[in-house]
């Protein structure tokens, strides 16, 4: 069983391993311009081979794909994964501030503690 072609569109191709999880989300993303295929925006209907780079756009962040090999039907997340090279940067996270909490039956705040924790709320917000 042969999964390779010669021909392969973008939008087939980011389907077949598993960017996106239906074929109209890779095309809807072509058409919103999420898609870069070597630095230029990508038609659904263009072709890939081995070597391009595609940059999706996902969640605000870009994610860097290299063309190794052509599929064009949906297969095996580890036959996929054998299809592209993943260049993403990693992505730090960022820190969540904790709002402070106080022991169990410590009381009301007094008036001091109040101030430290609006000074607190307003210094990350």
């Amino acid at each position: 069983m042969n999964q390779e072609s010669k021909a392969v569109r973008i939008d087939a191709w980011l389907w077949s391993i598993r960017i996106y999880k239906t074929r109209s989300a890779a095309t809807a993303a072509c058409r919103a311009g999420h898609v870069r295929l070597n630095d230029k925006p990508a038609k659904a209907a263009q072709i890939v081979v081995p070597g391009d780079t595609i940059r999706v756009r996902q969640s605000g962040f870009d994610r860097i794909f290299e063309v190794t090999g052509l599929i064009a039907k949906r297969v095996g997340a580890d036959v996929a994964a054998r299809c592209y090279n993943d260049h993403t940067p990693v992505r730090s996270k960022e820190a969540i501030p904790q709002v402070p909490v106080r022991d169990r039956g410590a009381g009301r705040p007094t008036k001091k503690d109040r101030r430290e924790m609006e000074r607190l709320r307003e210094k990350f917000h």
